[in-house]
Order: structure tokens, then C-alpha cells, then sequence
């Protein structure tokens, strides 16, 4: 019989070291040639992101760049897709164009030039003949000039271009450009070339058909954000390179559409809720015919646009169709024509990869133990590549030859690095379940109870649990291994992720509950989970906590000045304040309160009644809040109102605050700290054994 230990006084080999340097997932998945490359979070390198090749050969993967190179945009803040690359001729071996996160230029590299990022010469190595170059200015004004979504065409980088042009975040201009590969543009803002103007406030990058002669992108403007509305732009080509007969084809203020491919015949798709779920339709580039839904479904093909360059789907080479049009004939193609197969990733709540027959809407579903996919997809001849995880396993990089239906792993550093002893009996079980808040209405929820293989606890307790509000609130979360997560139920504390209303993943009509109800849904389904649990016997009521960061971060302060449900509540990077929020965010989100609280003449009224700012004197639970100095996001001025608002009363508390830290914490020590202060708060607060756990440090 197992020993028995107290909940939350239970041994654990995963400690926050470890969850710390496992943070993060790959992104960005592409090919160059054969190759397949990604971008990668290196938590224990001062948090920057490195890009990551996996060659030809089958040999195993190796970061292509060296310290200090962060290859990360920051166009809207949450950045995009920040590199691209090609194979040159002659068997040079590949240019690969990036962002550099430090100083937000574009850089040309070939990494098999002078002797590559390992041999005595290379980047690493002052004047190594293989040093990134750059192909962009700096500016002085505002945030300077940014780059997102790159492509390669005739000598140039097709690319987003966001430049600030004064000093505030919403002093900011957004359009497509092309930067000439050949350095001119590197001291020369009047070098790079502007291909549209700045109508609209938001864009993505461009899509080319296969015969370079049409390109793609979506834009949106204030106050909408991508979810709510988007339109889906066509252009032709010119022979000199200009972008001529723009118009609309898909799209509106009232349908999203997430993403626009050509399939290698020419072929245009796009990813659009029309429906009311987000669907892949066969468009006609011309927008005369109505788009063809290739998978009419009540299920989620695709998400939340948070970032340029996320891919829901990906066209792979096929026998239908009829080839794009010999040079002088008509570009492109109408839309009544066969594409070959597309790779997909569906489902409610969390999405799986698929094949789709676009002739037929046949769906396969790829078989393997993955059970959330993210939007990175890329294809290369037969083969597809994408970023998958499972509650056995973190994220990794997934190979699938359609040709014989096999997926395996290529990127395989998240289980190499995991490989440090640790049992997967420590892994955490999550239960998807959905709960019934008021009216009635769904909660779909992800429980992970306490977890141990080797401690039992007594018959006559309950456990502690934290329940998980995602940020966003316009995100989902997916039931996978998370460290974060395991940290917390091997040591017997149960945790809970709340997917509630406003999450995507679920129709346009669940994610549109929160629209002006932000602070009151997502507090009421966060209880409602809560109350559940305990009334079921699966959670201590007294002994429950409530933590997010960002949106969640919101939900988490709301919550406790709206209940007495808590006990106590971590609080990270959050908004506080709604109407400094709208003043004092990034431009992205400048606007995101209208749908989320109501239009600016509403937002005074819904601060008193919901921000915590406002109701700090509600507050009487413990807390801690985790804020990055450096967040552009949710600046640190909130928190330091929040505070100030609390002066004089008596609740416990801890700030703690984090230099160079952004939104989202990716430096390894910062993510030690806050796992290891949010353990501090459950233990003090839950009258937890643990005397290798220093005290939190609470004050009044």
C-alpha cells in the first residue's frame, strides 16, 4: 500500500527549474528545399528564440543560429511568422531571411557559408564570413520600424512593414513592402518599397499563387479585431513588381477569415466562420462566384489571429486541377477547378490533423497519440510538418508522409531534454468535461486532479485545487502536458483550466457570449467550475485559488473582488483597469474593450462595476501579482494603480516585479520565481506542510 501523505505535502521530482527550461513549444514551422526548420524557445539563454534546422539527411536537429541571434518579431507586439528561407543554386545551400527580436531588423544569412554556425568563422565569431547581414534601417521614432511575415520574390523580401511614426502605440502605420535583398535598404528607409498604401490599421503578409502573378492578404481595421471581421484582399502582379486591381473577395466586418492559401494549381482557399464556424472554402479570385465550403462542419478549422503567419491548413501537390497559366496568359485561376489534397487541422476545442479531399470532403484523420495540433502547418512534396502535443508528451515537431499515412517525431528536444529521469507517472490525467453555469449554458473545461505514483492521501480530505483562466480571452487551452501544470498536481494540489465563454474553439456563438460581458462570464464560469467541483466531493471549498495571466490575469482579480469563492489568487501581467487599458495598451488591442466591454461611451460605467481597479475595496482574499517591467501590453502603471488602491487595508499580499520581462515571461529564472512564488501562496494560504517551500512574504 502506498504511503500516505497530506495533499500538497507530496514529494515531486519536477521542480521549477525543470517546467522552466521546458517552457515555450516550437513555432513557425517551414521547408526549405527538403529541410524542414522552426523556431524554438531557449528559456536558459536569456529567454530568445533561436531558429532550428533539421537537415535533408535525417540527421538530427541543431539550432541554426548561435546566442545572442532571437529570431522574434514584435509587429503588434505579439509578433508573427519571422522568417523565411530558399534554397540557393548551385547547392550553396539555403538563405534564410529572419527578425532579429533585439533591434527588430531583418537579416539575410547563409548558414553554409564560412563554415556554418559551428566551424571557427561563423556567426559566432567576429568577421566570420557566415554573419547575418542586415537588410533594414532602425528608427528613431516611436517603437522604431518593424517586419513580420516575410517572402522571397526577385531579389526582394515581401514582408508587413509596421512603422511608428511618434511616440505613442497607436502612432503606428501598417503596410505591405518589399525590401531589396542586396543591403540597399540597410541605412536607407527610402529604399525599401511600399506595395499598399495604409488604409486599413491592421495586415497580413502576402500570399503568391504558384505562378507569381497574384497575391493574397488579409486586412481589418479598429475597432474590430481578427475574429470579429476580417476581408480577404487579391491583387495581380505587375511584371515590375507592383500590386494593381486590388479588391475584396472574402470578408467582411461580420466574418473572420483566418487564413489564404494557393494550392500549388493556382487554386485560392481561405479559412472562413460564415458559417459560424470557421470552415476552408474554395474562393474565386475574382469574388464574382460564391465560395465553395470544401468541409461544411460544426467544428473549428481554424482560430484566433493573434499573429501573422498562423496556418490552419496546407496544400499539398495532387493530380487534380488544371496547371496555373503559361507566362502571358490569364493569371491565376477561377475557382471551379480541383486542388489537389490539403492537410487541415479541425475539432471542437482542440484541433487534430487531417486530409482533406477538396473534390469529395472526405476528411482522414492522421493517426498517432497527438491530440492538439498548433497552427504551423507546412508541406513539402508528400510529407506535412506541424507542431503536436498529447497529455503524455509537450510539444514537438511531427512529420506525416501522406504517401504511406506514418507520422513521426522530428524535432524530438522537448523529449530529449525531458530526459532527465523524471517518470511520466508523474504526469498529470486531465479529464475534459463540461460543466453548466447559469442558464444553463456549457462550460467546457480541462480537470488535472493531484497526481502521484508513489502517495495516496487520507480518506477524510479533499484536495486543494487552482482553477486556470486562460488569457486572451479570445484563446482556448488544450489538454496537454504542461509542466506548469505538473508541477502543482505531483505535489497534490489539483488544478482546472477553464475554457469558458469567449474561448474559441467552440463556434463563432460560444466565443461571442463575452461580446460586452467581459468580467461577468468569465467570472461566472470560472465559479461555476469551482462550485462544482467541491459540490461533487472532487474539491475542498475552502481550500480553492484562482490564477491567470493577461485577460486571465483579469479574470483572476475580478474574481476575487466579485466572490468570497477563493481563498486566495495569483494574478499575472494582468488588466486591471479598463479604461486604462484602452489609454495605455498596444494598438492591436487598443480597441479590443468595445467588443469586450462596450463602445467608449459605456466603458466608465463597466469600469466601476467590473474593473478590479474599481473594486479593489472588495478584495479581501490573499494575492500575489507578477508583473514584467518592460510589458507593452499590460504596462506596469495598472498594477502599481491596483496597488495604490489597496493602501491601508489589510490584505495579504506580494508584489513581485520582473526587469526586462514583456508580456509572457520567457526568461528561465523569471518563470523559476513565479512558479515557485505561486506554490509560496498555496502552502501559506492552504496551511500546507512544507517546510522546503520559503515563505511567500505576504503583506498588508
Amino acid at each position: 500500500m502506498l504511503p500516505v501523505g497530506a495533499y500538497g505535502t507530496w514529494p515531486s521530482p519536477i521542480d521549477a527549474a525543470l517546467a522552466a527550461s521546458l517552457d515555450g513549444r516550437p513555432e513557425y514551422v517551414g521547408t526549405v528545399g527538403a529541410e524542414v526548420w522552426w523556431t524554438e524557445p531557449r528559456p536558459t539563454e536569456g529567454g530568445r528564440r533561436t531558429l532550428v534546422r533539421r537537415r535533408s539527411d535525417g540527421g538530427p536537429e541543431r539550432s541554426a543560429l548561435p546566442p545572442p541571434w532571437n529570431v522574434r518579431s514584435r509587429v503588434t507586439e505579439y509578433g508573427g511568422r519571422p522568417w523565411t528561407g530558399v534554397e540557393r543554386p548551385g547547392g550553396d545551400g539555403p538563405l534564410v531571411v529572419f527578425v532579429h527580436g533585439d533591434d527588430q531588423r531583418l537579416y539575410a544569412y547563409e548558414p553554409d557559408a564560412g563554415g556554418g554556425p559551428d566551424a571557427p568563422g561563423g556567426p559566432a565569431a567576429p568577421g566570420g564570413g557566415a554573419q547575418p547581414r542586415p537588410l533594414t534601417p532602425l528608427s528613431a521614432t516611436g517603437a522604431g520600424l518593424r517586419w513580420v511575415d516575410p517572402v522571397l520574390r526577385d531579389g526582394e523580401v515581401w514582408c508587413v512593414l509596421e512603422e511608428f511614426t511618434g511616440p505613442a502605440p497607436t502612432d503606428v502605420r501598417r503596410v505591405l513592402a518589399a525590401v531589396p535583398l542586396d543591403g540597399s535598404a540597410a541605412e536607407d528607409r527610402a529604399a525599401v518599397r511600399e506595395l499598399t498604401d495604409d488604409r486599413h490599421r491592421f495586415t497580413t503578409g502576402a500570399r503568391l499563387s504558384p505562378d507569381g502573378r497574384r497575391a493574397a492578404w488579409l486586412v481589418w481595421d479598429h475597432p474590430r479585431m481578427p475574429w470579429d471581421g476580417t476581408e480577404l484582399k487579391v491583387a495581380e502582379v505587375s511584371p515590375d513588381g507592383r500590386l494593381e486591381r486590388i479588391r475584396t473577395v472574402l470578408g467582411g466586418p461580420e466574418e473572420a477569415v483566418a487564413q489564404a492559401e494557393w494550392t500549388p494549381d493556382g487554386t485560392l482557399l481561405a479559412v472562413s466562420d460564415r458559417s459560424g464556424w470557421w470552415n476552408p472554402y474554395r474562393v474565386d479570385p475574382e469574388g464574382a462566384a460564391e465560395p465553395v465550403n470544401l468541409c461544411p462542419r460544426e467544428e473549428e478549422f481554424g482560430g484566433p489571429l493573434w499573429k501573422s503567419g498562423l496556418s490552419w491548413l496546407a496544400p499539398l501537390p495532387g493530380a487534380g486541377g488544371t496547371p496555373g497559366p503559361a507566362p502571358g496568359g490569364t493569371p491565376g485561376r477561377a475557382s471551379g477547378g480541383t486542388p489537389g489534397p490539403v492537410a487541415v487541422l479541425h475539432g471542437l476545442g482542440s484541433c487534430v490533423l487531417g486530409i482533406l479531399d477538396p473534390e469529395t470532403g472526405d476528411l482522414v484523420d492522421v493517426a498517432g497519440p497527438w491530440t492538439a495540433w498548433q497552427p504551423t502547418l507546412a508541406a513539402h512534396g508528400s510529407r506535412v510538418y506541424g507542431v503536436a502535443a498529447s497529455p503524455r508528451s509537450g510539444y514537438e515537431v511531427v512529420e506525416l508522409d501522406t504517401a504511406t499515412g506514418r507520422a513521426r517525431v522530428i524535432g524530438a528536444h522537448w523529449r530529449l531534454r525531458s530526459g532527465s529521469g523524471i517518470d511520466p507517472a508523474y504526469y498529470p490525467e486531465p479529464q475534459s468535461r463540461t460543466f453548466l453555469g447559469p442558464d444553463d449554458r456549457e462550460i467546457h473545461a480541462h480537470v488535472y486532479p493531484p497526481h502521484h505514483p508513489a502517495r495516496r492521501a487520507p480518506a477524510d480530505e479533499l484536495p486543494p485545487y487552482v482553477i486556470r483562466a486562460h488569457g486572451g480571452p479570445t484563446d482556448h487551452v488544450p489538454p496537454v502536458l504542461d509542466l506548469g501544470i505538473a508541477y502543482f498536481t505531483s505535489r497534490g494540489i489539483g488544478v482546472v483550466e477553464v475554457n469558458y465563454g469567449g474561448s474559441t474553439g467552440y463556434g463563432r456563438a460560444y466565443r461571442e457570449r463575452l461580446r460586452e460581458q467581459w468580467g461577468v462570464v468569465d467570472v461566472e464560469d470560472c465559479a461555476a467550475v469551482a462550485r462544482a467541483l467541491a459540490a461533487e466531493g472532487t474539491a475542498d471549498p475552502k481550500r480553492l485559488a484562482i490564477r491567470g495571466g493577461s485577460a486571465g490575469g483579469w479574470t483572476t482579480a475580478a474574481s476575487l473582488a466579485a466572490t468570497d469563492l477563493y481563498a486566495c489568487g495569483t494574478i499575472i501581467y494582468p488588466v486591471l483597469d479598463l479604461t486604462g487599458f484602452a489609454a495605455e495598451t498596444h494598438d492591436l488591442e487598443s480597441r479590443y474593450a468595445d467588443g469586450l466591454a462596450g463602445p467608449a461611451e459605456a466603458l466608465p460605467v463597466r469600469c466601476r462595476e467590473r474593473s478590479p481597479l474599481s473594486r479593489a475595496h472588495c478584495i479581501t482574499a490573499p494575492f500575489v501579482l507578477l508583473q514584467g517591467l518592460d510589458d507593452a501590453v499590460c504596462p506596469p502603471a495598472q498594477a502599481e494603480r491596483f496597488l495604490a488602491a489597496l493602501r491601508g487595508r489589510d490584505v495579504p499580499h506580494a508584489y513581485v516585479a520582473f526587469e526586462g520581462e514583456g508580456h509572457g515571461f520567457r526568461r528561465a529564472e523569471t518563470m523559476v520565481r513565479a512558479l515557485e512564488t505561486e506554490l509560496a501562496l498555496y502552502v501559506e494560504v492552504f496551511g500546507i506542510d512544507r517546510p522546503d517551500v520559503a515563505p511567500v512574504g505576504l503583506r498588508t
